[in-house]
């Protein structure tokens, strides 16, 4: 939704986008260390390809609803290991809440963000639950993720 300003003096109006509100909140984000990269599976995955031909995807991951007084913010993200994730959250929650209110002029009233993955080093990804104990056939279960579910 776009979100129309009352005209001040000196005439014309002021129209911002839900879209120009969620890059700057993507910006921010990714800025916060820790944060390495937002969106989730297919999002990410076109991501990289449209960055990969130089057209890259600036608000992957992130949506934002703007009122006609106030913002709100959803964002997912992928972490990196060895950042405790909630200390990723809270810094990308006030870098959000700072670049929007410094940029849009708007108040922020909430950042939801939802952490999906976590970037292992050396570049590989492991979206599957950490085991936490039983059998290798645990992995194999309906409704966990991982190469076996996936090859369903």
């Amino acid at each position: 939704m776009d979100t129309e300003f009352e005209q001040q003096p000196g005439g014309g109006r002021t129209v911002i986008s839900d879209s120009a509100v969620a890059k700057v909140a993507a910006i921010a984000a990714r800025a916060v260390p820790g944060v390495h990269s937002l969106g989730s599976g297919t999002p990410r995955a076109l991501g990289a390809i449209r960055e990969a031909v130089g057209s890259p995807d600036h608000v992957a991951g992130v949506r934002a609803e703007v009122g006609e007084t106030q913002v709100a913010v959803d964002l997912t993200l992928v972490a990196e290991f060895g950042y405790r994730f909630q200390d990723i959250a809270n810094a990308v929650r006030a870098a959000v809440y700072q670049a929007v209110e410094d940029l849009v002029g708007m108040a922020v009233i909430e950042v939801n963000i939802e952490i999906n993955d976590v970037q292992l080093p050396g570049g590989k990804q492991d979206s599957r639950p950490a085991r936490t104990g039983g059998s290798a056939s645990s992995a194999s279960q309906p409704g966990q993720s991982g190469a076996a579910a996936e090859g369903k």
